[in-house]
């Protein structure tokens, strides 16, 4: 049985749809008052995943427990979650007030109960003065805060969330996101949240899962996923990754400290956990570089040349290539307003620490 700790338990989920391979093999925890995020592009299984938690797709294999209480069998209305939906769901001919105690009535709760709760959740997420509009009267914004009160008023065991942003411009959805991890927080709910946005998955989350084709890649704390990635695929998915082949050409075990060849010149890399393998892929994040000159005596200077400067406001991006080598191609980020020109020769250090093998060989 699950601890008690543990809010939700997934064990070895498989499902298979004719020759296809939905999830395989997919098992994580979500600690009790946590924000787990499934993180994926289209076509992962996150979303399969989520409605298989909720009940709504029997698994071919494997087990899902909440709150230690296998779900084998029980169906979607008995199991102690609540789904907030990407197209929000809500009933449009009912007012606000009735669609956030939709679920209460369900669960035959009294009208005094229903009314007292519906109160007290729609203050939370600021909407006690819209309780008597209609959902078609409301904002974009507001309406996912009607889904949330809905989903918040049953006092779910499990909160599932179904790319619930997607729908909101870029500036809505950055408000809404910090929006539902406060009251994530104030409220300690446990909650699966999935998205393809690795900007929700790193700011919200206190696990992210990363899958692909069925599989979990990788499953850390945001800041691990972000500095440690297993391999390009995770590498290249949460932010953006100069990734780049490395030969090993001698280790200095006392110091965790490996001389390598790599498309930038030759380079030294401390590392902890040793390369799988003397020749590797490894990657550095555009933060990493700071940009010298190209007299500049530094280990791990490294010159090359500026194809592209993007200036953003706070930062620059610079796109660089190795001197004498077009056809590799790496980020730079700058803070403020970096002084070079497309074309110019730059020096670029790199720290031994920044640089981090990838899980992965070149074959």
């Amino acid at each position: 049985m699950a601890q008690a700790s543990t809010a939700l338990s997934v064990r070895s989920a498989s499902l298979r749809y004719g020759t296809f391979q939905a999830l395989s093999e997919v098992s994580f925890e979500a600690s009790q008052g946590h924000l787990v995020t499934l993180l994926g592009p289209s076509g992962c299984g996150k979303t399969t995943l989520l409605k298989a938690i909720a009940g709504f797709i029997p698994l071919d294999g494997g087990t899902i427990e909440i709150k230690g209480q296998n779900m084998q069998d029980v169906p979607p209305e008995k199991r102690d979650t609540a789904m907030c939906f990407q197209s929000y769901a809500l009933f449009p001919h009912l007012t606000v007030a009735d669609n956030i105690g939709f679920g209460l009535r369900q669960r035959r709760l009294g009208a005094q109960d229903i009314a007292a709760r519906v109160a007290a959740v729609a203050e939370q997420v600021g909407l006690s003065s819209q309780l008597a509009k209609l959902p078609g009267q409301l904002s974009g914004g507001q309406q996912q805060r009607v889904a949330l009160a809905r989903a918040m008023a049953v006092r779910p065991g499990v909160m599932l969330f179904d790319e619930p942003l997607s729908n909101l411009d870029a500036k809505l959805r950055d408000h809404v996101r910090m929006e539902i991890r406060a009251l994530q927080r104030e409220h300690g709910f446990t909650a699966v949240y999935v998205t393809h946005d690795q900007a929700e998955a790193l700011a919200m989350s206190d696990l992210v899962i990363v899958m692909r084709a069925g599989v979990i890649e990788q499953m850390g704390r945001p800041e691990d996923i972000y500095r440690n990635p297993a391999n390009r695929f995770v590498a290249d998915f949460i932010g953006t990754a100069n990734i780049m082949p490395l030969r090993i050409l001698d280790v200095d075990r006392t110091q965790g400290e490996y001389k390598v060849s790599c498309p930038l010149g030759e380079a030294v890399v401390r590392s902890d956990t040793p390369p799988v393998s003397d020749h590797v892929y490894a990657c550095w994040r555009p933060e990493d570089a700071h940009v010298t000159k190209p007299t500049a005596d530094a280990q791990n200077r490294f010159d090359v040349k500026v194809t592209t400067r993007t200036f953003l406001g706070s930062q620059c991006d610079l796109s660089v290539h190795p001197l004498g080598d077009a056809t590799s191609r790496y980020r730079i980020q700058t803070h403020g307003f970096a002084p070079v020109s497309e074309g110019e020769t730059i020096g670029v250090v790199i720290a031994p620490d920044a640089i981090r093998f990838l899980a992965e060989a070149v074959r």
